[in-house]
């Protein structure tokens, strides 16, 4: 066995708890405190050693949350329903996107939104154009 092979086997049981994939909540927010704390260490410094320990276990939380907290696809309409909601603005106070009955048009299906409209809705609400296309 090399020496590099044989380090790792004598440290394993110190260094498995952050490089295995989490089986529950418990073990997920223990590798969400050790991610934290890493990241205080290396100053988010991407040149950083441990930076491929950092990169490592942010995939493996990834992983998990992709698995057992899936974010649902959303349709351009269903986004500005949630924005509206969230910034309490009515279909009379989206002038950028035409009329109240163009707004509510496009609230029902009736009509999709263009690239004009979506520019304008990214831009009033500070998000990607992109969330609008889905």
């Amino acid at each position: 066995m090399n020496a590099l092979v044989q380090r790792a086997v004598d440290h394993w049981s110190f260094v498995a708890p952050l490089l295995t994939p989490p089986k529950d909540e418990a073990s997920y927010d223990a590798l969400v405190e050790a991610l934290d704390e890493l990241q205080e260490i290396t100053g988010y410094d991407q040149g950083h050693p441990l930076e491929s320990m950092v990169y490592v276990i942010a995939n493996l939380i990834s992983d998990y949350d992709q698995k057992h907290f899936p974010i649902p696809e959303a349709s351009g309409v269903e986004v500005l329903r949630s924005l509206m909601v969230e910034h309490g603005v009515s279909q009379r106070d989206l002038p950028e996107i035409g009329s109240q009955s163009t707004v509510s048009q496009l609230l029902s299906g009736k009509r999709k939104l263009n690239v004009r409209q979506i520019r304008a809705l990214a831009e009033r609400f500070g998000v990607n154009p992109q969330v609008f296309l889905g």
